[in-house]
């Protein structure tokens, strides 16, 4: 392993150490342990490999693992490394942030440049022009070294601002680490405390009923008096099934058990409470400046740097300016037009400007960025004890975290010792409720040995009829085969045997159960035994469903049939069906005493069940009510149509009678004719009773054809035609057997002719029945063939019907879809038409505007250089009178364009007229100054030549 200079191994480990915000970057391989790297750690950050605690997110680096297991080294992954000795509370705070090696010690000033300490060859020049440039250029050196150590300790100041803002943000991420890690234990002894309370609740709330409610709970024991058959001597009642000294000596003992167990707890939930306000505090308390904040303040300070930097770039150029100067002079090298003086009036304003602007600014942004490392210092600061503080209080919560996790067990175990303590004495609250549960019990028993009973019968029963249909089978086999087969053989065949009966035979059981049943419960065992809350009690349920299985029985015919028990021979359907229900509401009783008797069945969730199964049963048992009270009114109904049936009935019976009380009277006179002459044999008496019996049955099927109608009359509407068919039909028949075919009055006929006549009578009538009863079948056949006939076009009609409907829906769809259609072709014109009118517009837009350059450009091309700004001018003022006339035609900007392009082209023209003349006027000043010059030469040449001559002389 090594640091970051010796790269020699397959991946790299970011570790932070969280104290002071320091970052090393170590090269390892996966297989390094944990413990080598800790011994690296202590090389470099001076902490002790004992004190060391590495956390990856959550986990914690155990020594003896290899990287591997936390899937290290990897580049986006860092380790932050906490020191335990500066998390104990006795610790001693951080000391200030370290000193920098800066400023003055590092990149001193230089000195003032002298001429002794840095000579010149120009420095002894006669002209002092010459003499004043070495002098410029050692001030512009001095200059551009003076700002070079200044931007030198202004850059080492902002990176160590940067170095200590990248600390601090490190820091932030190692105390969001140590947040995490610590939220993860306090969410876990959270959850264990809220499982504790929750259980301790429920538990201090059934004991306090029990301690409260135990004087009760005896009076109401007291009260309840056992059966006489299970009375003894000392058993009265049911407090006699319990030592009533000892439960009272228990209860004492329990009292005090329980007020030292929730003085204890309260305590433990105070510390806890300390314990969680001290941990959401904590969670809540952030640093005061946080790394981001800072970040931004050194980005703001970083345009300092850039204005140094562009400073330096211009003491450079004038230093290499000056020194070319300073060259040039030396080598003799200056143009004719730059002069020793020119250049130092020229370096006088630059050395001011060195002078009084740059080195100045440079000042004080070196100035702004010491400051700014004051103020990152003063913040580091700030953050390490922050850091220093804020783990020792980690470190304090996570010490009372365990101390608290080392109480759960503790109270765990006293929880179950006081729930075992206060069991004996929940045994007075489990005696009401098992005292009911046996009685029910036994009511269920009961019930269930009589459906027992009777399946076992159903079962006897049935194989013995499946006995006599084998007998029968085999006497019908012997039978066909007997004539061939003698019956010796027969019988040596084994075919003579019968099938034995089967005797379903069921011993005695449960003899010595007690004689109650079940509106006995309430009266021997009430229900405030059990110590529920139930609005409705299972008596008043069992009276209910008693009254209601006697009153309404045809509601539960369904229920019935589909019963394994109905045929149960020699019982009932109501009898099967109401012992069935005794015995579901008995086990139902049973079940509810079995619930633990201290459960608050108002808030609990076991009696919200029980609230929600007795609303339910009430629910059901009103429905059955409902529904029998609706069968009532049904009854009823039938009932006044069945009595308004029997008086149409009677109406139409004494319509009748009187209307056939003339005949009568008619048959006496001719008997009396008759009696007069000779006595009416046997053959006379029968001629008239076949007679009247003809007239009788005819008009009979009139009487029912009447009542046929006028009891299908109240209901005509709800009729359908097959029945309107039939009763058309039954009218023609019955008008035409008693119009028709009634016979003729006989008046004034003889013993023979009568007999005679009744003979014909009797024929005719007999042919007339056959012929009617033929036309009867033929109406029958022609009648179902015409159902038929309907039922088909029925069926026809429905199909058509139902075409028709979707046809119409589809009419619909497509009448939308056309219409939606429409409007999107609407649209689609109207978008078309906008953008033809659009483009329209464009396009005439862009004919003008080339008409406009085709006369920018003849106007460019045809005039010269000097007409070129009268053509602009022209072109301009003809287009603004072009556009006074059209208005706005979309060429305003072009106008405004070759407007502003003739002025400025007039401009220019009025300036190179102006430079032309400058020009000329500096041409002539030139030519006249060229002539002076050559005379002046030659005088100087006049006088030169004299002065050698003089010299000479």
């Amino acid at each position: 392993m090594s640091s970051s200079e010796n790269v020699i191994q397959r991946g790299k480990l970011l570790v932070h150490i969280a104290e002071n915000g320091h970052s090393f970057e170590l090269d390892c391989d996966e297989d390094t342990l944990v413990v080598s790297v800790q011994r690296y750690l202590e090389s470099l950050s001076g902490i002790r490999l004992t004190d060391q605690l590495l956390l990856y997110l959550d986990l914690k680096l155990e020594p003896q693992s290899p990287l591997s297991t936390y899937k290290l080294p990897s580049d986006d992954r860092e380790v932050f490394v906490f020191n335990k000795s500066k998390m104990r509370s006795n610790s001693a705070p951080p000391g200030p942030e370290e000193e920098f090696e800066l400023s003055e010690n590092i990149y001193v000033d230089p000195p003032q440049p002298t001429s002794s300490l840095d000579p010149h060859p120009l420095d002894e020049a006669p002209d002092p022009a010459l003499k004043a440039l070495p002098s410029y250029e050692r001030q512009f050196r001095y200059h551009y070294q003076l700002g070079d150590a200044i931007y030198r300790r202004t850059l080492m100041k902002y990176n160590a601002c940067e170095k200590l803002a990248r600390e601090q943000r490190v820091q932030e991420k190692a105390l969001e680490i140590a947040r995490g890690n610590l939220d993860h234990f306090y969410k876990m002894i959270n959850q264990n405390y809220m499982d504790f309370v929750k259980c301790y609740s429920q538990q201090q709330r059934t004991h306090s009923n029990l301690l409260v409610n135990f004087g009760r709970d005896l009076e109401r024991l007291k009260s309840i008096k056992l059966l006489p058959f299970l009375q003894t001597a000392d058993r009265k009642c049911l407090l006699d099934f319990v030592k009533e000294d000892n439960l009272r000596k228990m209860v004492d003992d329990c009292n005090n058990s329980h007020r030292q167990f929730e003085c204890k707890v309260g305590d433990f939930k105070h510390e806890f409470g300390e314990l969680k306000r001290s941990t959401e505090h904590l969670f809540s308390n952030k640093a005061s400046i946080l790394s981001r904040d800072l970040e931004r303040t050194v980005k703001e300070h970083e345009h300092h740097i850039n204005e140094q930097k562009s400073i330096m770039q211009a003491l450079s150029k004038d230093v290499g300016l000056v020194k070319k100067l300073v060259d040039d002079c030396l080598t003799s090298q200056l143009s004719s037009s730059l002069r020793p003086h020119d250049a130092v009036s020229a370096l006088g304003p630059m050395y001011e400007g060195h002078d009084k602007s740059y080195l100045p600014k440079m000042q004080s942004c070196e100035h702004a960025v010491s400051n700014l490392l004051v103020f990152c210092k003063n913040k580091k600061s700030e953050m390490n004890n922050f850091v220093h503080k804020y783990m020792q209080k980690i470190a304090y919560i996570q010490y009372t975290i365990k101390e608290v996790r080392y109480k759960f067990s503790v109270f765990t175990e006293a929880l179950k010792r006081q729930n075992d303590q206060f069991e004996q004495l929940k045994v007075i609250r489990g005696i009401g409720p098992a005292y009911r549960a046996c009685l029910a019990e036994i009511v269920r028993r009961k019930a269930s040995m009589k459906l027992y009973m009777g399946m076992a019968g159903q079962l006897a029963e049935r194989l013995a009829t499946k006995r006599e249909s084998e007998i029968r089978r085999r006497e019908e086999f012997l039978k066909v085969n007997s004539s061939f087969i003698p019956r010796d053989v027969l019988a040596s065949m084994g075919l003579y045997d019968t099938p034995s009966t089967c005797d379903v035979n069921v011993a005695p059981f449960d003899t010595n159960l007690l004689d109650i049943d079940i509106s006995d419960l309430d009266r021997f065992a009430p229900e405030h035994l059990l110590g529920l809350s139930l609005k409705k009690s299972s008596s008043s349920m069992s009276q209910d469903a008693e009254i209601s299985s006697e009153s309404g029985t045809e509601t539960y015919n369904d229920f019935i049939e589909g019963s394994e028990l109905v045929e149960i021979a020699g019982t009932s359907k109501l009898e099967v069906e109401n012992a069935k229900l005794k015995a579901e509401l008995a086990s139902a009783i049973a079940m509810l005493c079995t619930f633990s008797p201290e459960v608050d069945f108002e808030d609990g969730e076991v009696g919200n069940m029980l609230k929600n199964s007795a609303e339910k049963t009430a629910e059901a048992l009103h429905l059955k009510d409902e529904h029998e009270k609706h069968l009532l009114n049904m009854l009823k109904v039938k009932h006044m149509q069945c009595e308004s049936y029997e008086k149409r009935i009677k109406e139409l019976e004494n319509r009748l009678s009187d209307q056939y009380s003339i005949e009568p009277k008619l048959n006496k006179d001719e008997s009396t004719r008759f009696t007069s002459s000779e006595p009416m044999d046997e053959t006379s008496y029968a001629s008239s009773s076949l007679l009247l019996k003809s007239g009788c049955n005819d008009s009979s099927g009139t009487t029912n054809v009447h009542l046929d109608s006028s009891m299908v009359e109240p209901n005509r509407d709800e009729k359908d035609d097959k029945e309107t068919v039939v009763a058309d039909v039954g009218m023609v028949l019955a008008t035409s057997s008693t119009g028709d075919y009634m016979p003729p009055p006989m008046k004034s006929l003889t013993c023979d002719e009568q007999v005679k006549a009744s003979g014909d009578l009797v024929v005719e009538l007999q042919n007339l029945l056959a012929e009617k009863s033929n036309q009867l079948h033929d109406t029958e056949t022609k009648l179902q063939a015409a159902m038929e006939e309907v039922t088909r076009l029925s069926g026809e009609l429905e199909i058509s019907r139902n075409l028709l409907d979707e046809s119409q829906m589809n009419c619909a769809h497509l009448e939308n879809c056309l219409h939606e259609a429409r409007e999107e072709a609407q649209t689609h014109l109207c978008a078309a038409d906008r953008r033809a009118s659009e483009y329209t517009a464009l396009r005439a837009s862009a004919v003008k505007i080339r008409s406009l350059f085709e006369r920018l450009k003849t106007c460019v091309s045809s005039a010269g250089v000097a007409g070129f700004s009268e053509s602009l001018r022209s072109l301009a003022q003809s287009l603004a009178n072009s556009a006074n006339e059209n208005g706005d035609d979309g060429t305003a900007e072009f106008r405004e364009c070759v407007r502003v392009l003739a002025e400025k082209v007039g401009v220019l023209t009025r300036q190179r007229s102006e430079l032309i003349d400058r020009y000329t006027k500096a041409e002539t000043s030139h030519e006249h100054l060229t002539k002076e010059l050559e005379e002046k030469k030659e005088l100087v040449n006049t006088l030169y030549t004299k002065l050698q001559s003089e010299k000479q002389i």
